[in-house]
């Protein structure tokens, strides 16, 4: 049910009864490589294009997922998903292998949390009994397409990120055992001019801010309710942006872990090429699905707040000199049983 003006309530508590997280090698030589249930160790998946690379990944974290809920895909109902490409390419061709209907979405690198709100939403309004949500990106893939190819070897600022290959799946369900999905806070556009697509995290910072904002606001609840707090991909330059906006804002976030999965992924001492730290769709979808739903399983996390981020820019409106829209979606996640 609708809370406020931008949050849904899930009283259901869907369940996320089964999770993957598949990446490449050099989110493989980061901190949480042990959380990830597969490392692939070539940037080419075993394939003969970045793009087939990209949708491989999808399809190996969306089988993951699968097995690992104990179900079959002819068992779901839905696949929510949605990924940086042209035409969501990657998700509607994985699509095709997992054969369930589906629900392409784009909401940049925020589609983590976009997919899983709209599965959460199906699943507790029951228009659906197994949802599954997720996606990806690739580092080629998006360099390629919002930057400059590889091969280019075009230099980059220090406030550039590294777009995650990986993928990242859930499969949400009415019934069954795992962390639960309580809230779905849903963004609005912020575009305070920023023009850089070499500097995401500025660009993307007011629209966190004011999700976060929106969400205790919405809820009544305040930083102190959440064992963590994690934007998707703000990284070393939009992080302290936000922090900052928040604490205008009123929002003391000291008493809080608040971090960001774009500097969670990498150590960006012994992996400099990384820059400011991590982007991508598979940047939170990862961090999520792999680091963040073990230590919610384990204990070690209660209650979570997840604050995906996306920049909506595309190569042709970067062109026509258009400025960067930004959105935030925020998904809470709790430990089952917690009252």
């Amino acid at each position: 049910m609708l809370i406020g003006g931008q949050t849904w309530e899930f009283r259901s508590k869907p369940a996320i009864i089964g999770a993957a997280a598949v990446v490449g090698p050099e989110e493989g030589k980061g901190p949480l490589a042990g959380d990830f249930d597969y490392v692939f160790d070539n940037l080419e998946i075993n394939e003969t294009t970045w793009e087939k690379a990209e949708r491989r990944l999808l399809e190996h974290a969306g089988s993951a997922a699968i097995m690992n809920a104990g179900i079959t895909k002819e068992q779901l109902h839905f696949f929510v998903g949605g990924d940086l490409m042209n035409q969501i390419i990657s998700a509607t061709f994985a699509a095709r292998t997992f054969a369930a209907p589906y629900l392409g979405v784009f909401g940049a690198c925020s589609t983590s949390m976009e997919s899983l709100a709209i599965a959460a939403m199906m699943v507790d309004s029951g228009n659906a009994g197994f949802v599954l949500a997720g996606t990806s990106s690739h580092n080629c893939t998006v360099e390629k397409q919002f930057r400059y190819p590889t091969e280019y070897g075009s230099q980059k600022p220090p406030t550039a990120q590294y777009t995650v290959t990986g993928s990242g799946c859930a499969v949400v369900a009415a019934k069954g055992s795992g962390p639960r999905v309580t809230h779905a806070t849903i963004g609005r556009i912020q575009d305070l001019g920023v023009t850089d697509p070499f500097n995401m995290g500025a660009a993307m910072a007011p629209a966190a801010a004011d999700t976060i904002v929106t969400h205790f606001r919405d809820t009544g609840r305040s930083p102190e309710d959440y064992d963590l707090i994690v934007t998707g991909d703000l990284a070393s330059v939009g992080l302290p942006i936000v922090k900052d906006i928040l604490k205008q804002d009123g929002l003391q976030m000291e008493k809080t872990h608040f971090k960001d999965c774009g500097l969670m992924i990498y150590d960006r001492e012994k992996q400099p090429q990384v820059f400011a730290g991590g982007s991508g769709c598979g940047c939170s979808a990862t961090v999520t699905y792999g680091h963040i739903l073990r230590q919610i399983k384990a204990g070690r996390l209660n209650r979570v707040l997840v604050v995906a981020t996306g920049a909506l820019l595309s190569p042709l409106s970067y062109q026509q000199g258009e400025s960067i829209p930004c959105i935030a979606h925020a998904v809470a996640i709790e430990r089952e049983g917690l009252q």
